[in-house]
């Protein structure tokens, strides 16, 4: 079983090691931390359930739009 308190990262993640990637573990406190590999020293934290919201969005499908680039129409 994975360490929840260790950074993760998707396997969809590139695979060149850490980079062009999101990190994300659970913290001491309970919260959800995120970094991004360009910018490791900015970590973000949020709560389990806006996490679980957020995943729950990522799966449906509510923000393909943002990296599928502008619509043109």
């Amino acid at each position: 079983m994975t360490d929840p308190t260790a950074w993760q990262k998707s396997s969809f993640s590139g695979a060149d090691n850490n980079q062009n990637c999101v990190h994300v573990r659970l913290s001491d406190g309970g919260s959800i931390e995120l970094v991004e590999s360009e910018v490791p020293d900015t970590v973000m934290a949020t709560s389990r359930a806006n996490f679980a919201a957020f995943i729950k969005g990522v799966k449906a499908g509510e923000f393909d739009h943002l990296i599928e680039g502008p619509s043109r129409g």
